[in-house]
């Protein structure tokens, strides 16, 4: 528990002052209502034949750039750059994949991410997404609600383990180690940042750095973490995760960067 509040004073994972985070919200949302309204006026005239997913990612991108065209240059350009990024992302067919396994947490008052690892539901988070929780509420993008048991917690490494009994669930392969180039290893991740869901990222891993309060490293990446992308899963170019995003850091050298945590850490964790 100390351990996990001093992380707190050492990391920050507030948004860029400018952006008003509500009115951002609803833009983006309206222009997403419009979207869907339009795919599903499609179907109705559509052949029997199914709707192509990358039509429907189109249309999801170009109304994402029609939403950053309304939006005032008083607005901070990387925190709405990150929203054009998921967009494009999201049309590839990998990406959607991954994004299949991320879910939505939601304890008492607090929200943030996890990912499935297991076809049951077994699922990892961060420790600061539900501590003090018994259970919580899990939401698959397509599977639905969950109602989500807190089976074990990692404080020292802010990781913790749900079950929701589930079957049959997507999920994802977890790597032996967070093996990487410093500086040079690209990375997706995929979370619930701010009040949207199922956003894809990519970063760049720079290095490794020790935080006070912590015994082990964690893994400063480049990428555009925000609020409620904690627990979101970092993921090599070969589709395994390789750490768990739970922080930013304002770091003297690189700037604002995110920080996940190794994911030998949890194959090594300890009760």
């Amino acid at each position: 528990m100390d351990n996990n509040k001093r992380n707190r004073d050492v990391v920050d994972d507030d948004l860029y002052e400018e952006l008003d985070e509500d009115e951002l919200y609803d833009l983006v949302e309206q222009e997403r209502e419009k979207a869907l309204a339009r795919t599903r006026e499609n179907k109705k005239h559509a052949s029997r034949h199914r709707f192509p997913k990358w039509v429907f990612w189109l249309i999801a991108a170009v109304m994402v750039l029609n939403v950053v065209s309304l939006i005032p240059r008083t607005f901070s350009i990387p925190a709405i750059n990150f929203l054009v990024s998921s967009a494009q992302l999201s049309a590839q067919e990998d990406i959607q994949t991954y994004k299949e396994s991320v879910v939505v947490i939601e304890a008492d008052g607090s929200r943030g991410t996890g990912f499935s690892i297991s076809s049951d539901g077994t699922i990892i988070t961060n420790h600061h997404v539900i501590e003090d929780e018994e259970s919580v509420t899990v939401a698959y993008p397509a599977e639905g609600l969950f109602s989500g048991k807190v089976v074990a917690s990692y404080p020292s490494v802010d990781l913790a383990v749900l079950d929701v009994s589930g079957e049959k669930l997507p999920y994802l392969e977890l790597a032996d180690a967070a093996m990487f180039d410093p500086g040079d290893e690209q990375v997706f991740f995929i979370g619930n940042p701010i009040r949207f869901s199922g956003i894809a990222n990519k970063g760049r891993v720079l290095d490794t750095i020790e935080l006070s309060g912590w015994d082990k490293p964690v893994v400063m990446m480049e990428a555009p973490v925000y609020r409620g992308n904690s627990g979101s899963p970092v993921i090599n170019q070969d589709g395994k995760v390789i750490g768990v995003v739970f922080a930013t850091l304002h770091h003297e050298t690189h700037g604002r960067v995110g920080l996940f945590i190794p994911i030998e850490y949890y194959h090594n964790r300890q009760d």
